[in-house]
C-alpha cells in the first residue's frame, strides 16, 4: 500500500529572503532548463535511446539552483551522487554533450563511456556524477583536503541523499573534515523516500541536519523548493567553510516528482502525494508567479524564454542522436593498466 504523507513545511527562518529581479529570471532560466532536459531525457529513455540507469532531478531543481548561484563558479568544486544532470547544467557545462554522454555517443562528456551517472568535468570542476551510494562524501571531503592543502580558498560542495546519509563512511568523512577544518559543504538532499523507502522506516532519526552534532558540524534545514532559501542558507555555509570554520551542513527538503529511477514506477506513494508538491511547492511556479505578481515579465515573455529554453534542449537532443557512437579504440583510452 502505497505511503500517504502530506507536504511539510520546512524549518527555516520565518520571512523569506528577497530576490532582486534578475535573479528571479536567472534562476527561473536556470530551473527551467533543468525540467525541460530531464523530460527529454525521460522520453529518449523511453524510445531506447539512453541505457542503463538514468535518475531524474524533476522536483528538485531549487536545490543545486540557489547553491551554485550562491558559489563562485569555475572555483568552488562540487560534486555528487547519479542524480546528477541538474548538476552540469547550472555549472555551465554544454547540454549537448550532457545528452550525448546519456545516448553513450562521442561528443558526450566522457566521450559516451560513463552514461548517465559518470560525467564529470574539471574545466568546470565538476566531480561527478558518482553511481556509488555515498561514494561523493569522502571524495568531496578529498576536495576540500586539497583545497586547504593548496590554499586556494575553494569550497567543496558536497551532495548526497537521505538514504546515502546512512552510509558509514559518511561520518568518517564528517569526523575527517571537522578534525581538519575542511572547507567542505555537505548537501543532503532529502527527497523524503531515498530509492522507496520512506526516511521514517530506514532512519531512526529523521531530522538529517543534526547528523553531524557528535562532530560539532553546524547544520540546519531549509527548504529545498524555494531557490530564495536554498540560496541564503548556501550562502552563510558556504561563507562559514571558506573562512576557515571547517564544514557545514544543510539538509534542503525537497521532493522528486519521478521514481527513484526510470526504471520505478514509484508505488510507494501516492499519486495525491505528489500532485501535492506539484501544485502547492513547485519550485519553478513560485518563481513564476512572483515575476508575473511583480509586473517584472509578461506571460508572452515567459513563452519566449520557454522556446528558448525548449530550442535548446531538442538541439541538445538531435545532438546526442546523430553524433557517432565512440570508436572501439576508446576502450582503452582513460584507463589505469598496472605493468
Amino acid at each position: 500500500m502505497a505511503r500517504k504523507a502530506t507536504a511539510t513545511k520546512a524549518k527555516t527562518q520565518p520571512n523569506a529572503p528577497q530576490f532582486t529581479n534578475e535573479q528571479d529570471l536567472d534562476a527561473f532560466r536556470e530551473m527551467l532548463l533543468i525540467r525541460r532536459f530531464e523530460e527529454k531525457a525521460g522520453q529518449m529513455y523511453g524510445m531506447g535511446l539512453i541505457g542503463g540507469f538514468c535518475h531524474l532531478y524533476i522536483g528538485q531543481e531549487a536545490v543545486v539552483t540557489g547553491i551554485t548561484m550562491a558559489s563562485e563558479k569555475g572555483k568552488d568544486a562540487q560534486i555528487t551522487g547519479y542524480r546528477d544532470h541538474g548538476h552540469m547544467l547550472v555549472m555551465g557545462l554544454d547540454p549537448k554533450g550532457v545528452m550525448a554522454e546519456l545516448t553513450g555517443r562521442q561528443g558526450g562528456l566522457s566521450k559516451g563511456k560513463g552514461g548517465s551517472m559518470h560525467m564529470f568535468s574539471n574545466e568546470h570542476r565538476f566531480y561527478g556524477g558518482n553511481g556509488i551510494v555515498g561514494a561523493q562524501v569522502s571524495l568531496g571531503t578529498g576536495l576540500a583536503f586539497a583545497s586547504k592543502y593548496k590554499g586556494d580558498g575553494s569550497v567543496s560542495l558536497a551532495y548526497f541523499g537521505d538514504g546515502a546519509a546512512n552510509q558509514g563512511q559518511v561520518y568518517e568523512s564528517f569526523n575527517m573534515a571537522k578534525l581538519w577544518k575542511l572547507p567542505v559543504v555537505f548537501v543532503i538532499e532529502n527527497n523524503k523516500y531515498a530509492m522507496g523507502t520512506s526516511i521514517e522506516r530506514a532512519a531512526a532519526t529523521t531530522d538529517f541536519s543534526m547528523r553531524g552534532a557528535s562532530f560539532d558540524i553546524p547544520g540546519e534545514q531549509v527548504d529545498g523548493m524555494d531557490v530564495r532559501m536554498v540560496y541564503d542558507a548556501a550562502k552563510r555555509a558556504i561563507e562559514h567553510a571558506r573562512t576557515g570554520n571547517g564544514p557545514y551542513i544543510l539538509e534542503m527538503l525537497t521532493y522528486r516528482y519521478r521514481g527513484h529511477s526510470m526504471s520505478d514506477p514509484a508505488k510507494y506513494r501516492s499519486k495525491d502525494e505528489v500532485t501535492k508538491y506539484r501544485q502547492e511547492r513547485d519550485p519553478i511556479e513560485q518563481v513564476r508567479a512572483r515575476l508575473l505578481e511583480a509586473g517584472v515579465i509578461t506571460e508572452d515573455d515567459l513563452k519566449k524564454i520557454e522556446t528558448d529554453i525548449r530550442a535548446i534542449v531538442t538541439e541538445a537532443a538531435d545532438f546526442a542522436t546523430n553524433d557517432p557512437e565512440p570508436d572501439a579504440s576508446e576502450l582503452w583510452t582513460d584507463i589505469t593498466i598496472e605493468a
